[in-house]
């Protein structure tokens, strides 16, 4: 009989010990779930061993990038399904409400140039974002890195534009108003049909229409930095609008914004575009990689460049101006006549680089 007894008090412990951890599990997800009550698009929460095993213990070899906000993961869930995990850095400033916030604004944005998001896990202190993989990569990867991509004239024109699509839905026709903050190549992505989708707008703070001054440090990436926002921290759309003029020229040249390697004649890309433009021989900017070219959209492009890299962020377009000059749908524009901006005249670029490493 004490045979029996004590297997059987063993496997009975052991329900006992599983139904607890189930109950205790429950109900910190039936916690979690509360915290999105209220939200007009509930995301998809996974469980941390789900995500654990999608990539194979967030493995060194399946990482992707890492950006301000943590290290991101190529994952294959159980149905198959190839996914990024963005794993969110503990030593992030950012509480579980700011979090799920976040979660629910990018739940709610949804459009063709901006990556989608599958879902999230919150588990303790755990904060992963899980988002749609994308085969290509990020676009500074297909511009100035190896991958061996062929980014022809079409599709070069055809990412720029889309970006802009994505960027004035953000601005003008998303219900939450987005500024980016970080709009650059590295936050760029390329799907298999080789369609950019603007990646990490859901961890950038919402602009409220009150709100012109933001107290917070300054985030961005040098180079991409409109001048009021670097110098005084004053955030609007426009704070993005200039960051897409460096994109599109990026785009166009095939050259990173800033490149000391090139000498001191074309080390930054906007001056080395301006001195060009002011010869009439601004045609040289386009990539020598590029076998063809349509002369009319590189104006475009060059233009659109140009009126977005102001100094004054009020004499910039709206993205829905933009996307109409690059579409060729609007001549309002394009023959405005433009001038050198005043932050290229009254400074050298090494002075710029120095002030924004101090604000850094």
């Amino acid at each position: 009989m004490g045979i029996i007894f004590g297997p059987l008090s063993f496997i009975l412990l052991c329900v006992l010990v599983a139904f607890y951890f189930f109950q205790k599990k429950k109900k910190s997800q039936m916690k979690d779930d509360k915290e999105f009550l209220g939200m007009d698009v509930k995301p998809l929460t996974f469980g941390y061993a789900e995500l654990r095993m999608a990539t194979n213990d967030f493995n060194s070899s399946n990482k992707l990038g890492e950006g301000g906000f943590g290290p991101v993961y190529k994952g294959t869930l159980e149905d198959g399904r190839v996914i990024a995990v963005k794993q969110l850095s503990v030593t992030s400033h950012q509480g579980k409400s700011q979090f799920v916030a976040e979660i629910a604004t990018i739940s709610a944005v949804q459009h063709r140039n901006l990556v989608k998001l599958y879902g999230c896990c919150i588990e303790g202190v755990t904060k992963l974002i899980v988002y749609e993989y994308m085969e290509n990569h990020s676009l500074d990867q297909a511009l100035f890195g190896t991958q061996s991509l062929n980014l022809n004239w079409s599709t070069r024109f055809n990412i720029c534009l889309g970006i802009a699509k994505g960027l004035a839905y953000l601005h003008e026709e998303s219900r939450i108003r987005i500024v980016h903050r970080d709009v650059k190549c590295s936050n760029i992505l390329l799907d298999s049909d080789l369609i950019p989708k603007i990646s990490d707008f859901g961890l950038a703070k919402l602009y409220d229409d009150k709100l012109t001054h933001i107290s917070s440090r300054v985030a961005g990436t040098i180079g991409y930095l409109a001048p009021e926002y670097a110098m005084l921290g004053h955030l609007t759309e426009k704070t993005d609008v200039y960051a897409f003029g460096v994109v599109a020229l990026e785009i166009l040249t095939g050259r990173p914004n800033s490149d000391p390697s090139l000498g001191e004649e074309k080390s930054y890309l906007l001056e080395w575009a301006w001195n060009l433009y002011e010869e009439d021989r601004e045609m040289e900017l386009i990539d020598s990689k590029l076998s063809e070219f349509i002369n009319e959209e590189a104006r475009r492009i060059i233009q659109v460049a140009f009126l977005c890299t102001r100094t004054s962020p009020t004499a910039r377009p709206s993205m829905s101006e933009v996307v109409a000059l690059l579409s060729g749908n609007s001549t309002d524009q394009v023959n405005t006549e433009v001038s050198r901006p005043g932050y290229l005249v009254d400074w050298k670029f090494n002075d710029v680089i120095s002030l924004m490493s101090e604000i850094n």
